[in-house]
């Protein structure tokens, strides 16, 4: 057991080690155009055989080498390997590119191994899940899989509501380059801000194609490749979605996630195309974002009991319920057969004159109106976003005082209400320009006036949308899923606005290219909520039963 492994089990709360790691470092397998790739094996040191457990990773070994160590103290083999041209494998890294071939030629390699006896797990967090899903279908028939935080396809991921999704990918394409290069340093930098605050600088510099330069001292071949070759290119895309394997013999999966995860409703996508197929796999969604410490720690937990039963036979440890969730508000955890667990009862609410949100019918009004001026962009505050600060619930007032956003408050709530799934708003707009964006979130005021956002959605519209009459849009918006129970005295507040720079790339207000745009032109937009335009938002509410409900704080 070295000083890291210890560390981590004592942090994570592991069960006791069975036995040492023995580390095989330096090992490169090959790849069948002849790149090799870096790779290490941990094996316990136990007699028999043992299963393995497989992971993938572009951010080099450090980071998951304890993980694979703590697991290979528990009975397992692990592989763990360096994607195409990171860390010290060969090759040049074209994110998302190689990893069905590669993940092939290294299932490959595994099954030569003569430790190998024909059961495997796959797991890990984020990029490490989407190389999981492009071998899914070719796994041998005693696997499992655990996914986290991750999507089967990355193009809904890439272009949210149509927009590029800016702050994450030159938030990752820092923490890529500074794993290389000086993982030291990139690690003070994710605690300090530093990503974000260098992520924010660079998005307001145009051209964008430039931005890589600006986030990393160089230039980054996929980012430009990306900008002039993969958008708005089907193709592209098509080849490196993996949702298609999805299916009856997809081993058994446990999905984790968190409610302010970026890539939430593609996980829960993934989740009910396996439900839909026969299959009841597991599901644990906390209060967390993309890189929460806990989320972590109950991902590494959750792994071993899974893998357990799954490649052991041992069951002792899972659950009686598939489905896990948090419910934010009042701090509990809550145990289901499925997700999501039955049909809500949608209550409709809409807004009304002087920031009034209500169950009420509308009366006719004249339109609410701001300007959106990309110049002096909306800035994003908190929630799904990848950041190593700032992600997540947030006192949303610096963003509420802003001239470029609505607000719209309901009265104190006389009883408490639980939403669980996807809220929905129908909104009623007009823009001055054909390229326009919306945003919109869902928050929780308490008897304080705290605003906390609790979920949000975005779209956006280009020269090429259809003519619609008036020039008025009918904008149907899926915000992200959530689990939140708004308290007794508390009101529910929808926000309304054109952008959450630098989360999304900024309208520039033409149909100038992404990534060679240089001109901004402001907008002004009129939001609608009269009978004929009724702005409203739908909630998909429950009343749960005290049988599912666990004591707060619990694991």
């Amino acid at each position: 057991m070295s000083l890291g492994s210890r560390f981590l089990a004592e942090l994570y709360e592991l069960p006791k080690r069975q036995c040492r790691a023995v580390r095989t470092a330096d090992i490169r397998v090959p790849m069948r155009d002849g790149v090799t790739l870096d790779t290490v094996h941990y094996a316990p040191r136990l007699a028999g055989g043992h299963p393995a457990l497989l992971m993938r990773v572009p951010y080099g070994l450090r980071g998951f080498g304890t993980v694979a160590e703590c697991y290979a103290e528990r009975g397992f083999h692990v592989v763990l390997q360096t994607c195409r041209g990171t860390g010290r494998s060969g090759g040049s890294f074209d994110p998302l590119i190689h990893e069905r071939e590669d993940g092939l030629a290294t299932l490959d390699w595994i099954k030569r191994q003569d430790w190998f006896d024909g059961r495997l797990g796959t797991s890990g967090p984020s990029y490490l899940g989407y190389a999981q899903w492009a071998i899914c279908d070719a796994l041998p028939k005693v696997s499992a899989m655990a996914t986290k935080v991750t999507s089967a396809e990355f193009k809904s991921v890439v272009f949210p509501g149509g927009a590029f999704h800016l702050g994450l990918w030159l938030s990752w394409l820092q923490t890529v380059e500074g794993l290389r290069s000086n993982p030291v340093l990139i690690a003070q930098r994710m605690w300090s801000g530093s990503i974000e605050r260098k992520t924010l600088r660079a998005s307001m510099k145009l051209p964008l194609l430039d931005a890589d330069k600006l986030v990393t001292g160089k230039r980054i071949p996929f980012w430009r490749r990306w900008m002039n070759d993969a958008i708005g290119n089907k193709g592209f895309w098509e080849a490196i979605d993996h949702t298609h394997r999805l299916g009856m013999r997809t081993p058994p999966n446990h999905f984790i996630s968190g409610w302010y995860d970026f890539m939430l409703d593609q996980l829960l996508r993934d989740y009910a195309t396996l439900v839909d197929a026969g299959h009841k796999p597991y599901l644990t969604v906390g209060p967390w974002f993309h890189v929460s410490g806990e989320l972590q720690k109950q991902s590494v937990k959750e792994t071993l009991t899974w893998m357990r039963a799954h490649l052991l036979g041992d069951r002792s440890g899972l659950r009686d319920n598939p489905v896990r969730i948090h419910v934010s508000g009042t701090d509990e955890w809550h145990e289901f057969d499925v997700f999501p667990p039955g049909t809500p009862d949608i209550q409709i609410w809409h807004i009304h004159p002087n920031g009034v949100l209500s169950p009420r019918p509308v009366k006719n009004s004249k339109p609410d109106n701001y300007r959106y001026d990309p110049k002096k962009p909306t800035p994003n505050i908190g929630g799904a976003i990848f950041a190593f600060t700032g992600a997540g619930p947030v006192d949303n007032a610096k963003l509420e005082r802003r001239a470029d956003v609505l607000t719209y408050t309901s009265e104190p709530l006389f009883t408490p209400l639980t939403i669980i799934g996807n809220v929905r708003v129908t909104l009623h707009a007009r823009a001055s320009l054909p390229n326009a964006d919306f945003f919109v979130r869902l928050c929780d005021v308490d008897e304080n006036g705290l605003s906390i956002n609790i979920c949000d959605g975005f779209i956006r519209l280009t020269s090429a949308a259809p003519a619609v009459p008036d020039d008025i849009w009918k904008l149907n918006f899926k915000l992200h899923a959530t689990a939140h129970c708004f308290k007794r005295d508390h009101r529910l507040r929808l926000i309304v606005a054109s952008g959450a720079h630098p989360r999304y790339a900024r309208n520039t207000g033409t149909d100038e290219p992404l990534g060679e745009a240089v001109t901004l032109l402001p907008v002004d937009i009129e939001i609608f909520h009269d009978p004929k335009r009724p702005t409203a938002i739908h909630l998909p509410v429950f009343e749960l039963p005290d049988n599912s409900r666990q004591k707060p704080g619990t694991n």
